[in-house]
């Protein structure tokens, strides 16, 4: 199915694959997502606070079909929940759908019943399914039953948020993919002085790719301090 024929543009982060996920306490997840290309794989609940990496192995996910020539869709109910649910519809003749964000309608009658058709509309085509929340099926306080049930037939994973040794192997990945080398002592220094949250930590690895381009200059914390601080 193109694209062109879905209510909104659902593609994912392409450069959001597993080769860049530092799996450290989530290996089962990784290698649940690796599997999804095997006969008869499972569905994957994802489970967790944020910044534990669900989104990243959605998007991982969907790449890794993508590269197989098979069409894959991400739907973040945190940008498209508040929108009507009719543009789940036609999702089924996709390889692979990523719903992200569930708790985002839950309780919502009609976000609920569109997302159960989507789940045996999809199952009868002989798609895949992958979803995420920040609590598991039963925690959500869904109103259709059916749909619980549904949700909770899949394979439930519940992933570990990062500590600071995680996060610190994040860092230097992300540096890496930039062709940057992030010493030890930068890596600190931003650990020490930066909210640890991954999305920021990230937007920072940005920024600071960026005016090392511009100056070519190294990673020190001298240079870091001079960017934050400008």
């Amino acid at each position: 199915m193109d694209f062109s024929q879905l209510a909104l543009d659902f593609r994912w982060d392409q450069s959001s694959d597993l080769a860049c996920f530092v799996a450290q306490g989530n290996e089962e997840a990784v290698a649940a997502v690796e599997a999804l290309e095997t006969p008869h794989a499972q569905w994957l609940f994802f489970s967790g606070p944020a910044d534990c990496g669900k989104t990243h192995l959605l998007h991982a996910a969907c790449a890794q079909r993508g590269q197989g020539g098979q069409a894959a869709v991400y739907v973040s109910l945190a940008e498209h929940g508040g929108g009507s649910p009719a543009l789940l519809e036609g999702l089924e003749h996709m390889a692979l759908v990523a719903i992200d964000d569930l708790h985002e309608v839950a309780g919502r009658p009609d976000w609920e019943e569109a997302i159960f058709h989507t789940y045996n509309r999809l199952r009868d085509a002989g798609g895949q399914l992958m979803v995420a929340a920040d609590r598991t099926p039963a925690g959500l306080e869904m109103g259709l039953p059916d749909l619980v049930s549904r949700l909770q037939a899949m394979l439930s994973l519940r992933l570990t948020p990062p500590d600071d040794e995680r996060r610190r192997r994040i860092l230097e990945q992300a540096a890496r993919r930039r062709g940057l080398h992030l010493p030890p002592e930068s890596v600190n220094y931003l650990l020490s002085r930066e909210a640890r949250d991954l999305s920021h930590l990230m937007a920072l690895m940005d920024r600071l790719d960026a005016a090392s381009l511009r100056s070519a200059r190294r990673l020190t914390v001298p240079f870091i301090r001079g960017v934050l601080a400008g």
